[in-house]
């Protein structure tokens, strides 16, 4: 190699080291990307909470930076991407296949608040439906739900007649247009979705005298061949739950939600989970809904 040739290739390595030089004279370990899935505003509590589990097992060798996968895709194949390894963590319900494919972290991330479902209807249908009883509901409403959704089981399994779409974003066009009843949306969901959409369905409601609760706990996951993401990511939630800072971040995210369901009674109709892998602890609701037996 020439001289010059020789200067500049000892220049390049000596900005390399300069680089890598923290402020406190130590070596910085460079930032692992993290890429996540799903992403949207009623997902933002999820990656904030992973977010606060990685930061509580952060040590100089292990930064890390929390990317959402980029691209608009089904659950499927946010599932099929996370076995491929083009997505690290997802952070959806649990059900007995996706357990034997993947990698779950058994901590409940929602405490049981998204099984608690609120039903969006058309306003002007509120008189008719606060008038049903059970069995009517079951007869007389149809639902709509995500073609990939795992809740669409529980919905038919416990007597409901569901439309489905592929589309989440269509479902609530659909509902508007009158091509089914009710959509169920989670405790943590009905309201934001609804904000976010007022302009573009300002005809659209929450129902305001029942709901629905079946156990649904929602878990990180990862690849099963990435078994020290899980541990970390466990024991990150683990420290968070013992400090309280967990519960802090839960409350935070969900306020509203919890201070609506101390105000309200509504007929809460609870449902089978057909779908419960086999020995799944039952969701602990006692940080959002300290009392269930007032909701009847």
């Amino acid at each position: 190699m020439s001289r010059p040739g020789r200067i500049r290739l000892i220049s390049f390595a000596i900005a390399c080291v300069v680089a890598a030089i923290g402020c406190g004279g130590q070596v910085t370990a460079a930032e692992t990307a993290i890429r996540y899935f799903p992403s949207g505003s009623i997902y933002e509590y999820r990656w904030k909470l992973l977010e606060l589990a990685l930061a509580h097992t952060a040590d100089a060798q292990s930064a890390v930076r929390l990317e959402p996968y980029a691209e608009d895709i089904t659950q499927n194949r946010g599932i099929f991407l996370l076995q491929s390894g083009a997505i690290d963590v997802i952070a959806l319900g649990t059900t007995d296949e996706r357990e034997s494919k993947l990698l779950p972290i058994k901590i409940d991330i929602l405490r049981g608040i998204v099984g608690f479902r609120l039903l969006v209807i058309r306003a002007t249908d509120q008189a008719h439906i606060a008038q049903m009883d059970d069995p009517s509901l079951r007869r007389q409403l149809a639902f709509g739900l995500n073609s990939q959704w795992a809740d669409l089981a529980i919905l038919r399994a416990n007597g409901f007649s569901v439309t489905t779409s592929s589309s989440y974003e269509n479902l609530f066009g659909m509902l508007a247009a009158g091509r089914f009843d009710a959509f169920p949306r989670g405790l943590n969901e009905a309201r934001r979705e609804l904000d976010e959409r007022k302009q573009s369905y300002p005809q659209l409601a929450i129902e305001t005298t029942k709901a629905l609760f079946f156990p649904y706990p929602v878990y990180f996951w990862v690849n099963k061949g990435n078994p020290m993401l899980a541990e970390r990511i466990e024991r990150g939630l683990r420290l968070a739950l013992a400090d309280g800072s967990f519960r802090k971040l839960f409350e935070s995210y969900h306020a509203m939600e919890i201070a609506a369901i101390r105000q309200e009674r509504r007929h809460v109709i609870r449902l089978d989970n057909p779908i419960l892998p086999e020995g799944t602890a039952q969701p602990d609701t006692s940080w959002w809904w300290p009392d269930p037996a007032l909701q009847r």
